[in-house]
């Protein structure tokens, strides 16, 4: 019995060894990250991340994987380090079998600037959240005045949206101002008029009307004509010289 239970230990310590050192030398183990590539998509809409800041992220926090063993970087804890960056929507990071750290990322999108009466500078994105660190560049509208973040994300977000995916708004209108009782003007980037649209309702048909204005008026009357243009009322514009 004493043999058996001898020989049986002996042949469970020959297995342990046997796999350690299988395990421990096999090239799965051994394999280190030789490179990585990141990609950014979205990246001809915004320029707020590049492959470059990705990179600065993972090494301030110690989590870059190049030259790091494959089976010691954690795509999850990566991804998680990403996505706390407020510019950062969603971050996919894989593994090759030739050594590769793919990352993935894409870019909330800004639609508008907010620099509200009080103090605050933020970003809005296409689904009204905030996106702080607002000392990234980007050429977009600019709201100002008397702006809470409930405001702005109830109805600055739409209406930077629809301003910025449309290629004739994103083009014309420079800058908002919104007063203290919510109603908006618009600031061309083109004219001297200032464009009153009154309460945030009704957005689009407001801007449909200043359109036909713009294509069928302003051609025969001049551009420089009216340096007030108020369309709070519907179906109708007041042009003041």
């Amino acid at each position: 019995m004493k043999n058996l239970l001898k020989f049986l230990l002996l042949l469970s310590l020959i297995v342990y060894l046997v796999l350690a050192v299988t395990i421990f030398n096999s090239p799965e183990m051994k394999q280190r990250c030789t490179a990585v590539d990141i990609s950014v998509r979205d990246s001809d809409m915004a320029k707020f991340i590049s492959p470059a800041e990705v990179s600065r992220i993972l090494k301030r926090k110690n989590m870059f994987p190049e030259g790091r063993r494959l089976t010691d970087i954690d795509p999850g804890k990566i991804e998680n380090v990403l996505m706390a960056n407020s510019f950062i929507d969603e971050a996919a990071v894989y593994k090759t079998p030739g050594g590769h750290v793919k990352i993935s990322v894409s870019q909330r999108l800004p639609v508008m600037r907010i620099i509200s009466d009080n103090g605050e500078n933020y970003y809005l994105d296409t689904r009204g959240a905030i996106m702080t660190n607002a000392h990234y560049p980007a050429d977009l509208v600019v709201a100002t005045g008397n702006i809470s973040r409930k405001y702005a994300h109830s109805h600055l977000a739409s209406l930077g949206k629809y301003l910025r995916y449309d290629k004739f708004w994103d083009n014309q209108i420079e800058q908002i101002n919104v007063d203290s009782v919510g109603r908006i003007t618009l600031y061309p980037r083109v004219g001297p008029q200032t464009i009153n649209i009154g309460a945030p309702t009704d957005i689009r048909r407001k801007l449909c009307n200043l359109k036909n204005l713009y294509s069928k008026v302003f051609p025969t009357v001049g551009w420089n004509k009216y340096s007030n243009l108020d369309l709070e009322y519907e179906n109708q514009i007041i042009c003041k010289k």
